[in-house]
């Protein structure tokens, strides 16, 4: 798949204000500071669509892009160890909540992990949230330019081993670098599949 446009559509932080369509919705969420502004526009080829920032917790609302005027990415706020008050995680947790469990266009969370890491307890906590909410999910591991291609298969291992431990079967995932265009092409294809399949799936029940 190709994308040929991408458009800021809306920031808030209630569900309920989030845009009114029928088009599936994509979801990237991650620690704070995974990188997931630099990957979201790298795969949309916009050098300043998502805010990037060195601070930490930058993203703090729901943020919805149109793509392709076909489907949505949303960019939601990092969870972990954002430098922001109690009351500020209080309330992001909150509305990040909502959205996973009210919002029906959500097709598929992407979670990303810093590659660069062993397993994180806070990341399989919330892997293990979206499997109890049967919410669909892929894993993409950032900052594989960080790493040697050995050190990538090691560190892909561990977290594949750890997975494996509460599940039965091991979610999609993807490598990625946001700064070699690393693993572009291979999330893409993976999202106009799924919109393929959905198409499909509505025309069959039409």
């Amino acid at each position: 798949m190709q994308i040929k446009s991408a458009e800021f559509v809306i920031s808030n932080s209630e569900v309920a204000k989030c845009p009114n369509h029928g088009m599936p919705e994509y979801v990237f969420i991650g620690r704070s500071n995974v990188g997931k502004s630099s990957l979201i526009n790298m795969l949309t080829e916009r050098k300043s669509l998502a805010k990037t920032s060195g601070r930490p917790g930058k993203t703090q609302l729901i943020n919805h892009f149109i793509i392709n005027a076909n489907w949505y990415l949303v960019d939601l706020p990092g969870y972990g160890y954002a430098k922001v008050s109690k009351s500020s995680k209080k309330k992001f947790q909150k509305f990040i909540t909502n959205y996973f469990e009210q919002r029906k266009q959500l097709v598929l969370a992407f979670v990303l992990i810093d590659i660069r890491h062993s397993p994180q307890p806070i990341d399989l906590e919330f892997m293990h949230y979206l499997g109890k909410k049967e919410i669909p999910f892929a894993i993409i591991f950032t900052k594989a330019d960080k790493l040697k291609p050995k050190a990538i298969e090691r560190h892909v291992e561990a977290y594949c081993e750890e997975l494996l431990k509460t599940w039965e079967d091991l979610p999609p995932y993807f490598v990625t670098s946001s700064t070699k265009n690393l693993g572009k092409k291979s999330v893409l294809e993976y999202i106009g599949a799924t919109n393929d399949e959905i198409k499909e799936l509505k025309q069959s029940m039409s």
